[in-house]
């Protein structure tokens, strides 16, 4: 009886035994597989050694071209009877700003009177001497001297005439301040019913071009070194956040500004539809290639987990990895790897968050 217990007993152990063996090996052989929906919507991207690429930010400010922006000053002194723009407007080249009357132009009026009147008068002159002379009743040194009259009263006539132009004065002493270029009224001192003074030394009106302006970058002084003429510059401003307006810097002033520490560099930027306008704060984006070679892979592959990054090798569906890798910088939507990955490996960009969660979890 005892040997039949024995026997029943090893016989139920061998049969749990014969039934964990398989699902041991079940256990042990399986691994993750990206299902066929998964690998229609997941992409890779390949690892390639690229120029090592830099960027800097800076604050700044968008300015008028200095060469396309004109001040105007009034040439006369008196009353401003009108002023026909205000600050912002578009103006054209010759369009009247402002009219001011004027006691300088009335004797720029009287001038006018007065050279037409000696003009006349030597010219009468000349006209009897010359009959004079025919009749053989003066000499010819008479109407010499008569025709030197006319030449001179003819000069002074001529010289009210471009006063007149310069000054475009109208009757009834007045002066018209005219636009020199086209442009926008950026900056306006003058109304109507104002005094101005003969001495007044400050412009009453700024006009800028501004299809073209600069954008201003202030420099830190541990990066000058780094700002070289030719770079790349993206600028951004508040008002066109998703709008990026790219130049290149032309220009570096070689001096530190003492109120803000800074060295100035800058930019010339295209405006068409004139969005950019003087004085707005712009943020500045220079970008340039440094001397050496890193494995760079789109951003959108890094996972950051555990204070730590890591990215997604695929090499098929069956064989995906979970790489720790060392950041060195990114740029954009480029991010260059100072260790952990190879040229050529494949890292998947897209649906890389769920393979690392299934994978590690």
């Amino acid at each position: 009886m005892k040997y039949k217990i024995i026997t029943a007993v090893a016989c139920v152990a061998l049969f749990f035994n014969a039934c964990k063996k398989p699902v041991e090996n079940i256990e042990n052989e399986a691994t993750f597989v990206l299902s066929d929906n998964m690998l229609k919507t997941t992409t890779t991207a390949t690892a390639t050694s690229q120029t090592l690429k830099n960027e800097l930010d800076f604050y700044g400010k968008i300015t008028a071209d200095n060469n396309k922006s004109i001040d105007v000053y009034p040439l006369v002194g008196g009353n401003v009877v009108k002023v026909n723009v205000e600050l912002g407007d578009y103006v054209k080249k010759g369009q009247v700003l402002a009219v001011i009357k004027s006691t300088d132009i009335a004797d720029f009026e009287k001038q006018m009177i007065d050279a037409k009147s000696d003009l006349v008068v030597a010219k009468n002159n000349l006209k009897s001497t010359q009959e004079l002379f025919e009749g053989k009743l003066n000499a010819e040194r008479d109407v010499l001297e008569a025709k030197s009259q006319v030449e001179k009263a003819q000069s002074q006539l001529n010289r009210v005439q471009e006063t007149y132009k310069i000054y475009n004065i109208k009757a009834g002493s007045i002066y018209e301040v005219t636009a020199p270029i086209s442009g926008f009224i950026i900056q306006k001192s003058i109304n109507q019913d104002m005094l101005l003074r003969n001495d007044r030394s400050e412009n009453i009106f700024d006009i800028a071009e501004i299809s073209e302006v600069w954008a201003i970058a202030n420099v830190n002084e541990s990066d000058i070194n780094k700002v070289k003429l030719g770079i790349d510059a993206d600028v951004t401003t508040l008002s066109y956040p998703d709008k990026v307006f790219k130049g290149k810097v032309d220009k570096i002033f070689n001096i530190i500004d003492p109120d803000t520490k800074a060295m100035k560099a800058r930019i010339k930027l295209q405006n068409k539809d004139f969005l950019l306008k003087p004085d707005m704060n712009a943020n500045i984006k220079l970008s340039f290639n440094e001397d050496r070679s890193m494995i760079a892979i789109p951003s959108s592959a890094i996972i950051f987990d555990k204070s730590k990054n890591f990215v997604m090798i695929f090499k098929d569906r069956n064989n995906i990895e979970t790489r720790q890798v060392e950041v060195y910088r990114q740029v954009g939507d480029t991010t260059y790897i100072a260790s952990g990955l190879k040229e050529n490996e494949k890292v998947i960009t897209a649906n890389q968050l769920f393979i690392y969660d299934a994978l590690n979890d």
